[in-house]
């Protein structure tokens, strides 16, 4: 098979396959008898069909799917080979005429090729970055304590409702009439549950200031809640749509008050919390075993901040690449056939920025030894395993459940390629810190977020 390229302005690339009757005929003589010896039909003993019939039964799909092999494969060999760096897949050149396969050979095909842009990136003691490590100071050990005990919380009854306490009201709801009686066919909700604090308008809030057991509120739910029909539906247990139709006053008795009661900062929140095997004695213990799982959490979030500032460094020291936007946008387009073109020309320009940061993450991985295994990824699914379990006070997930539920989550395709890159950039920042020069700071939880959020 003869193979040209043109690459003239060095990322637009041409590529040439002409294929030849020789280059795939052995494939379509070898799957045809294949197909004689396998052939079923009425009038033929099995493997007695004659070729001609078979030929022009199978013949042209046989080729077809012969010169497509040989074109993929001929096409990724010769980009191996010549260590063209392609982006995206090949897309068949613009101006390409059909292929009539039903003629004699030679065919021409040609794909258009998008290379990437030629660029140099390199990192050293003579480059300083800021890191940021963010203080384990009391107050936070503080609001983390505090988060503990309430997740580990509990409701007692209480008969008055009080508008400071996190009280949870149980009653049950009827609709008004404009007289303020109960409407006759209105809506009923017994056992309804309501948190006054949650209401967004302080005069339908302070109606229930003071309230007690057995009394009977009147409110109007949907000023109660402006502009937020769901939450007007889910008290009324009405849908969404029907919630114009019940703008007037309801009556709320009330049967219960619950009122939230932290846990006691005690050896059974400890355990709770770490566990036995932490064997926890004291509240000094406790707030260590804080601060020890902040300071690791919160490494990740300045090795994070650090690949953050490692890119914008890194996107400066690169400037400005020349892309083959034309083929680009055909690919993404491609790849995005039930969006069109208008998503297209959205997103193009993010796109290019995160291409260009992808580029350079693989320049650096390349330069430093850098490669992501199949642990790696997994060990990113633990991560986020753990970051979700963490999130809701439980952060002595034994082992072999957090495997498991990373495993599940390795399952589904489309969140390999983000634990890869969560992969890549936590080898990368554990690599680089030693390479760059580190610009050191010391920072509050509170600055630190402002600095992620700039």
């Amino acid at each position: 098979m003869k193979i040209s390229f043109e690459n003239p302005d060095k990322v637009n690339g041409l590529m040439t396959l002409t294929v030849e009757e020789s280059d795939y005929k052995d494939e379509v003589e070898k799957t045809l008898k294949d197909y004689r010896k396998r052939a079923n039909i009425p009038g033929f003993r099995q493997g007695q069909v004659p070729m001609g019939m078979i030929k022009r039964q199978y013949g042209p799909q046989v080729k077809m799917e012969a010169i497509n092999k040989i074109l993929g494969e001929n096409l990724q060999k010769y980009i191996t080979d010549n260590k063209i760096q392609m982006l995206g897949q090949p897309m068949s050149a613009e101006g390409q005429e059909a292929v009539d396969l039903e003629k004699d050979a030679p065919y021409v095909f040609k794909f258009d090729i998008a290379v990437a842009p030629e660029f140099k990136i390199e990192l050293s003691g003579k480059n300083k970055i800021d890191y940021y490590n963010i203080a384990v100071d009391d107050k936070l050990i503080d609001q983390q304590v505090e988060m503990f005990q309430s997740r580990a919380g509990h409701y007692d009854k209480a008969d008055t409702y009080d508008p400071e306490q996190r009280d949870l009201l149980k009653g049950d709801l009827r609709e008004l009439d404009k007289n303020g009686n109960t409407l006759e066919g209105g809506i009923t909700v017994e056992g309804a549950s309501l948190m006054p604090q949650f209401i967004k308008v302080d005069k339908q809030k302070k109606l229930f200031d003071g309230a007690k057991v057995g009394d009977i509120i009147t409110f109007n739910p949907t000023k109660a809640y402006p502009d937020n029909d769901i939450e007007v539906s889910s008290l009324l247990k009405i849908k969404k749509e029907e919630v114009a139709e019940h703008k007037g006053d309801f009556s709320f008795q009330i049967t219960e008050i619950s009122r939230f009661v932290k846990a006691e900062n005690n050896a059974e929140l400890w355990k709770s919390v770490y566990g036995e095997a932490a064997d926890i004695k004291d509240e000094a213990g406790f707030r260590k075993a804080i601060a020890e799982g902040l300071a690791e959490q919160l490494k990740g979030d300045s090795d994070y901040k650090f690949i953050q500032d490692l890119r914008a460094y890194c996107e400066k020291k690169v400037g400005k690449l020349t892309f083959p936007d034309a083929i680009l946008k055909r690919i993404m387009l491609a790849n995005n056939q039930d969006k069109g073109e208008e998503f297209v020309d959205k997103n193009y320009e993010q796109s290019i920025k995160e291409l260009t940061w992808h580029l350079i993450k693989e320049q650096l991985a390349q330069a430093h030894g850098i490669k992501v295994d199949d642990n790696d990824v997994r060990e990113s699914a633990r991560q986020m395993a753990r970051a979700q379990f963490a999130q809701y006070g439980m952060n002595n997930v034994p082992d072999d459940y957090l495997n498991g539920y990373a495993d599940e989550m390795l399952k589904k395709r489309e969140n390999i390629d983000s634990f890869v890159e969560a992969a890549l950039d936590r080898k990368l920042a554990a690599t680089l810190k030693d390479v760059v020069k580190l610009n050191k700071k010391s920072v509050s939880l509170e600055e630190f977020n402002k600095l992620v959020n700039e």
